[in-house]
């Protein structure tokens, strides 16, 4: 149990982590690392306020209460991240292109006119605006992941290196991660979320689930194998298509 929440964590935390330095990279190499460095200082400083605001709410309710409400929002989340993932695998949607939105957000913030201000409205902006919407997911995952299972410090532990890993290879290539394989990883985390989902939920609703903990792996390989399924059924060319 700890290594999937370990897993999940960290792939989650991965995928929201590549978005977000992607938008402070364009930010910094076209405003100015100044005030991109100043918006992502300050997304932090409002992701620690929420962390430290509900951490202990999410702690103090009852476990099955818990269960249930962290089941039903993983759900809700990790099919939404699956649906994508697998509409994607089946060239039903476009691949999330890292690069392409690098390139876009360049030249959104090169359209707008230069500042004398020593830090730049619009670069802070957009770095803040970054950080702090993909990182209110992370938060989200670590709070629901860790305060379900009483580790936090395991589940925040998993989102810091997720972090820590994406920045560094951000660093080292100086450039968008483009070459991250995200829809796998999204693919792999929707997985994930929807099978922790469905077991805590159905835990905290008393489904006693055979062979306790053990049930958890199982559901996951049914989860990933009626996903393959769906992509299968997904890719296949439409016969009204064909005819037309």
């Amino acid at each position: 149990m700890s290594l999937g929440l370990l897993l999940a964590v960290f792939l989650a935390c991965a995928v929201e982590a590549v978005e977000a330095v992607t938008i402070v990279l364009a930010i910094g190499t076209t405003r100015g690392w100044r005030s991109a460095f100043a918006g992502v200082g300050a997304g932090l400083l409002v992701l620690a306020a929420v962390v430290a605001a509900l951490g202990p709410a999410v702690t103090s309710i009852p476990i099955g209460t818990l269960r249930v409400v962290v089941g039903g929002l993983l759900l809700i989340f990790g099919l939404q991240w699956l649906r994508k993932a697998i509409l994607r695998a089946a060239g039903r949607k476009a691949i999330h292109d890292e690069e392409a939105i690098f390139a876009e957000e360049r030249s959104r913030a090169a359209a707008v006119g230069a500042t004398s201000a020593t830090i730049d409205g619009y670069g802070f902006t957009i770095a803040f605006k970054g950080v702090v919407l993909e990182g209110l997911e992370v938060a989200f995952i670590v709070l629901t992941f860790g305060g379900n299972q009483g580790k936090v410090g395991l589940a925040a532990a998993a989102a810091i290196l997720a972090v820590l890993v994406v920045i560094g290879a951000a660093v080292a290539v100086r450039a968008p991660l483009s070459r991250v394989p995200e829809n796998t990883m999204k693919f792999a985390v929707g997985v994930l979320l929807t099978s922790f989902g469905a077991f805590w939920g159905g835990e905290g609703a008393g489904v006693a689930w055979p062979g306790g903990d053990a049930a958890l792996p199982v559901l996951v390989v049914g989860v990933l194998l009626w996903s393959l399924i769906l992509v299968n059924l997904a890719a296949r060319p439409d016969p009204a298509a064909l005819a037309a």
